[in-house]
């Protein structure tokens, strides 16, 4: 098989004039995919690309030139990853989180604002002038009791059972973003190129309490388009409308009156009664909706010791559906239950909180189509054999075919089916799609077959498969703002699409009132908990070159096979 011609050479090509190639031999790169996969990929979605825009020899160069630049902060991209990854920080209350990458920023120029919308966490940082405006944003919140080391193969916690971790990845999307910000800003500083970088991370997602009050704040008035990033385990884009669930996230509080479990009970209104109550009659009314809603929920106070008739009690659910009118009927419905729990047990209800909330995303078919276009030409990370070790052993430990790593990027996804939609998980990222045109870059950081906001979805996220996977990501990223950047058609077709095609017939009006505020107490209890013995074991980079070194893991350290 002749050898794959390097990332300038392909710009190049795609730009046409022949003169180009030498101009942009000294900015190619080595390969991250084999020639015949990419073909492949590009096979599967040409027919369906609608949108297509011409790399001329000047964009074709910055492109690969901020690939390479990308390569260059390799180093960079492996501590922040690894950083972040060590903080294990859970919703609202990812401070030292917010506070490293905020000094980043800053040190590299950027006026960065905080506490946005509210929130202690939440940051906005902007660098530049004029447009378009580029916002670029990422979750950074962490998962309950997910704490486990990179680069072993099975559970094995960092500290003590029980803590926090970063059981989805969120400790990722952000570094990408910030390597690829600060390759785009140093291009457009040379070039004299116009426009605003804005960037901002995405607060206590795994409770969908953060976007919408962001929107709510005027983060995004005067944003042209949002790039966001979430950690897959491929390399992938897709526009239209999601398959992901719309929510609403509610916590419902009870009141009753204590008494003497057994010396007077009959003195005692027991709200955990309500409580219970509420859960059993969701559970039968489940039967009777429609497939692709999911809900769920936890009872975080059942009252204090069982010789005690809980005078409190409360429950919070998570309502998912399609859309927005279907989601706010199932709030509404367990509104009226609650009524009817306090009616039964001779309780009150108390409080009815909206927790978070968050739309169906609608993914912007231009922007996505653009993006894929990079994506063909960076493809997926050279893998090496310890990577495909630790996969494969994951998979083994967890059930999952040991398929191990994936080797070809996604195919360009398009709109759900609507017939066969069965609905699934949820992300507030679709608050920020229906008021500005907005994709989400998948990019190749995790391990397939992990179950998802569990320690295993932890495992990969401070090793080398994490670190090139986002490396990958942020050369699809800063060469899609550079396409947005220096081709204006690409912002003028994302708004005739928002205005046109995705919001022609539905309007936005946000789940959370005028009143609502973010729920910023949620997990201070927790990491008030744990954060004292996370602490120690916080990445240093001074001292180490990898958090893995840190920890002492060798990379990979897997079971050995038993013989039978």
């Amino acid at each position: 098989m002749p050898p794959r011609p390097t990332l300038a050479r392909r710009l190049a090509a795609a730009a046409l004039p022949a003169c180009a190639l030498a101009a942009l031999a000294t900015l190619a790169l080595a390969p991250r995919a084999a020639a015949a996969q990419r073909d492949s990929a590009r096979a599967t979605a040409a027919d369906s690309i609608k949108y297509r825009y011409p790399t001329d020899a000047r964009l074709a160069a910055l492109k690969a030139e901020a690939a390479k630049k990308i390569d260059e902060r390799a180093k960079l991209i492996q501590e922040m990853v690894d950083q972040v990854f060590s903080y294990g920080e859970l919703g609202f209350q990812e401070v030292e989180t917010s506070k490293y990458l905020t000094g980043i920023l800053e040190q590299n120029g950027f006026k960065v604002e905080r506490g946005v919308a509210g929130i202690p966490t939440a940051f906005v940082a902007r660098w530049g002038s004029g447009k378009p405006v580029i916002s670029l944003g990422s979750d950074i919140d962490g998962i309950p009791q997910a704490t486990s080391k990179p680069g072993v193969a099975y559970r094995d916690p960092i500290t003590v059972q029980g803590a926090p971790g970063h059981g989805e990845g969120h400790n990722s999307g952000m570094p990408l973003n910030v390597a690829a910000a600060l390759v785009v800003k140093e291009i457009m500083q040379r070039e004299k190129l116009p426009g605003t970088l804005v960037l901002w991370p995405g607060v206590a997602e795994e409770q969908m309490a953060g976007k919408a009050f962001l929107v709510r704040a005027g983060v995004f008035k005067d944003v042209d388009v949002t790039l966001f990033t979430h950690v897959s385990n491929d390399l992938g884009v897709s526009w239209g409308q999601s398959s992901s669930n719309a929510l609403i996230s509610a916590l419902f509080k009870f009141k009753g009156s204590s008494a003497h479990s057994a010396g007077a009970p009959w003195r005692g209104r027991s709200a955990l009664d309500a409580v219970m109550m509420l859960g059993m009659g969701w559970d039968m009314k489940r039967e009777h909706l429609e497939l692709p809603q999911r809900s769920h929920y936890v009872i975080p106070d059942g009252g204090d010791q069982p010789n005690v008739v809980p005078s409190t009690a409360s429950i919070w659910f998570y309502f998912r559906e399609r859309d927005y009118p279907k989601t706010l009927a199932l709030f509404e419905a367990a509104k009226t239950m609650a009524q009817g729990a306090a009616m039964l047990t001779n309780t009150q209800v108390d409080t009815i909180q909206m927790i978070g909330s968050g739309w169906s995303g609608h993914f912007n078919r231009p922007i996505a189509e653009a993006m894929y276009q990079n994506i063909q030409t960076v493809g997926m990370p050279a893998w090496d054999e310890k990577d495909q070790q630790l996969a494969k052993a994951l998979q083994r430990e967890l059930g999952s075919p040991d398929s191990g790593l994936s080797k070809r990027p996604g195919r360009l996804g398009g709109p759900v089916n609507e017939a066969t939609r069965m609905g699934g998980g949820s992300d507030d990222i679709g608050d920020v799609s229906w008021n500005v045109p907005t994709i989400t870059l998948r990019y190749p950081s995790n391990i397939p077959g992990t179950p998802g906001h569990n320690w295993a979805n932890s495992i990969a996220m401070a090793t080398p498969i994490a670190h090139k996977g986002v490396v990958a990501g942020a050369k699809v990223q800063a060469m899609t703002m550079l396409d947005i950047l220096m081709t204006p058609q690409i912002v003028t077709d994302a708004w005739s699409y928002f205005n046109d095609v995705q919001t022609k017939t539905v309007k936005y009006k946000p789940f959370i009132a005028a009143t609502d505020q973010p729920p910023i107490w949620l997990n201070a209890d927790i990491m008030a908990q744990y954060r004292p013995e996370m602490r120690k074991y916080y990445y240093d980079a001074k001292k180490y070159r990898t958090y893995l070194e840190q920890l002492g893991v060798t990379y990979p350290t897997v079971k050995t096979p038993t013989v039978p």
